[in-house]
């Protein structure tokens, strides 16, 4: 069996006895970075193997290890793995060799944003990062978009990023999520202008960004 196991996207209190019951059970923990499951895991004082997979493992790598080991779990640095990491290839070959997988769900960073945005989610769209070239294709989706939408951006980017959003969704409300879970979690609302004036002396820790229909 493979478990995609969700952990905390920043307070280690959010994650459920199940994840930790797998964690405990499985022969071996994959994780993006062994530095970051490590906390997790001492906290919990769960001592378990792990090996690194990230999006430059090779398939070589993860077809020898879900040949090697009976019971595996993945977990993502924070969140639910396989939504914007590498998660999905692991999945991907394991269906293909005909073993299990089952999701041990848990926090994720842009459901948790999308719940406290106000805005309707009935529906909505997900971007994933933002990427660094092409913006304004990305742009010009999110301005003709029927659903609110998200997108995760980086602390050195995001100021940089709103404003060259301004002039796509001037008639929007947008709602950026910052640090969730953690002790400087904040959420910015408003139009894009108010926002950035918010966003402009907190350019640190992970944000995801929320624009509304």
């Amino acid at each position: 069996m493979l478990y995609i196991v969700a952990t905390p996207i920043g307070n280690l209190s959010d994650v459920s006895q199940r994840s930790l019951d797998i964690l405990k059970e499985v022969d071996i923990v994959l994780c993006e970075d062994t530095r970051v499951t490590s906390r997790l895991l001492n906290r919990y004082e769960i001592k378990k193997q792990m090996s690194s997979l990230h999006q430059h493992s090779t398939d070589e790598k993860i077809q020898k290890v879900l040949e090697e080991y009976e019971n595996i779990a993945y977990v993502s640095d924070a969140g639910t793995p396989g939504i914007s990491d590498p998660g999905n290839k692991l999945v991907q070959r394991a269906v293909e060799m005909g073993i299990d997988v089952s999701p041990i769900p848990g926090p994720s960073a842009v459901i948790s944003s999308l719940s406290v945005s106000g805005f309707p989610t009935d529906k909505f769209l997900f971007l994933g990062f933002m990427p660094k070239r092409g913006k304004n294709k990305v742009f010009e989706i999110i301005k003709s978009s029927e659903y609110t939408v998200a997108f995760y951006e980086s602390p050195h980017r995001i100021l940089k990023t709103l404003e060259a959003l301004v002039p796509f969704v001037a008639d929007k409300k947008i709602c950026v999520c910052r640090e969730l879970t953690k002790k400087f979690e904040s959420i910015y609302r408003g139009d894009i202008n108010e926002v950035i004036k918010q966003v402009e002396d907190k350019q640190k820790g992970e944000f995801v960004v929320i624009v509304s229909k």
